[in-house]
Parts: structure tokens; sequence; C-alpha cells
């Protein structure tokens, strides 16, 4: 299913992207200048811009033959061929996160082929954490130092099987939509944890949670990565019709979507199918 001969060495080199891309951006943290806002009124600062030119020309250097699709370059962002594969990347995923200084934003990095999310990396380099996964070679956790210069360190990653008498969610706080507490509600899910970013299907791959909903706007670049990292762990992330979901759709935008262990029992409340 991956497009190169060689996928242990494609997630050692985007892992060391992450890892160069995750030192620029604390170059800034804490330090970020001038914020200026998009046409969707985001924002967007000079870390964005500067970690997106740092991975363009990385992933252009390594592999010339496959494009890249980035959050930043909104030339880039125009369908292709869908069997043809491409990156995907989000140089901040968390952009709000970053500007908040909680810590919790990430650099996405993930390899389509056919629409699906094979191979990704999710590095949050404020907290020393990288994930990383292939399809076939599954997902691992790095350890990264302070100063975003070395590994330290490196486990294998699974979901766990869910305690379905205690079901742990993950979810964004500043995204808690109504359909999300009627989810949460209807399948009598209670111990709900915060998590910002990419990170939380990190943390569902980890089995340090149970199932991520979400009803509300995202685009491909904000879940691709993660995406990859779950499904190498051995999780799942689909739509409301219960199909994996895809990527190169038109716009880049994904319907809402549930992540999860596949152990773990849901249903849709009637409003929400």
């Amino acid at each position: 299913m991956l497009p190169i001969d060689y996928p242990e060495k494609l997630l050692s080199s985007l892992r060391n992207m992450a890892l160069q891309g995750g030192r620029e951006a604390m170059r800034h943290y804490r330090n970020i200048g001038v914020v200026r806002r998009k046409k969707d009124q985001s924002p967007v600062t000079e870390a964005d811009i500067a970690v997106d030119g740092l991975l363009i020309s990385a992933l252009q250097a390594e592999f010339p033959t496959i494009r890249t699709v980035s959050e930043e370059r909104v030339n880039s962002q125009i369908a292709g061929n869908p069997a043809e594969p491409f990156f995907l990347i989000d140089p901040i995923d968390g952009t709000k996160e970053f500007i908040r200084e909680t810590g919790e934003f990430t650099i996405n990095i993930a390899l389509i082929n056919n629409g699906i999310a094979v191979a990704g990396v999710v590095y949050a380099p404020a907290i020393g954490r990288m994930f990383s996964g292939a399809r076939g070679l599954g997902a691992c956790e790095d350890s990264i130092n302070e100063a975003c210069t070395s590994f330290e360190g490196q486990i294998s990653i699974s979901i766990k099987a869910c305690d379905q008498a205690k079901i742990i969610a993950i979810v964004s706080k500043s995204h808690m939509t109504d359909e999300t507490v009627q989810f949460l509600q209807h399948n009598r899910i209670s111990d709900c944890r915060n998590g910002g970013s990419s990170l939380k299907f990190c943390l569902l791959a980890a089995g340090e949670a149970d199932i991520y909903p979400r009803f509300g706007p995202t685009m491909e670049w904000d879940t691709a990565a993660g995406h990859a990292v779950l499904s190498a762990a051995g999780g799942k992330v689909v739509g409301l019709s219960g199909a994996e979901l895809a990527y190169g759709k038109p716009e880049f935008r994904n319907p809402h979507f549930i992540a999860a262990s596949p152990t773990v029992p849901y249903c849709l409340p009637d409003q929400l199918v």
C-alpha cells in the first residue's frame, strides 16, 4: 500500500524532517512576533511560514516526484489524480495553542496513497513527544530532548482494549459542539479528557483514551498524520456512514468523524445520523 520501496526509510526521513520543523517552531515559541489573519480569520504566525518552508524544501529534495499539499500554501490545495500519492502537511497544527503557549501544538506530515492516510508523523516539540506510524509497520512514540535535536528513546504503541464500563473520550474544549455533547450523553461517556491538535489521535494510538468524536469542521491536513498513526496502532477513523475517512477530497474538507479503538461500542443519536 505504501508507494515507496523502503517504508522504514520513509518514516525515518519524515521523523527527521518533523524534528527539524519542531526545532524551528520552538525558535519562535514565546517570541511569536506578528500574528496575521487568513481569509477565514484563523491566525498565522511567522513560525507557521518558517516551518512550512523547511518541510516543503526537505520533502521536495528527498521525494521530488511526490507533490505536497500544505495548509499554508493555497496554490498547493488543488485536487490531483486520486491514484497518485501526495504528502499532506500542517506546519503547525494548533496555531491558537502555539500562541497561547499551551504546548499542545504539533507538526504534521502525512503520506496519502489512493485516498488513504498510509504513513504519518505527529510531533509535539513543546512536550517532547513524537508519534509515527505506517500501515504494515505499526506505530511508535519517540521521546525527544528539550533542544529538539535528538531522539532519546522509542517505544511501540497500540490501541488498548476498551473497558466498556469506563470509556474514556478525548475532546477539545475549544471545539465542544452541541452534537459532541449529545453523542457523549447518548453513549453515557462521562470521562472526558482534553487534548489539542492532532495529539488527540495519538493519545488514542498510545492507549491513553478510547474515542475521539469530532462534530465540527476540520481540514484534511488537521487529521491525516494523526489518522495514519492511529491506523498503524490498530485504530480507526470513520465518517458517520461508517466508511473510513478519505483524503484528496474537493477543497480538502472533512465530514464529521469518529476516531476510536475498534473495541469501543457506540451508536449515533438519531439526530446525528
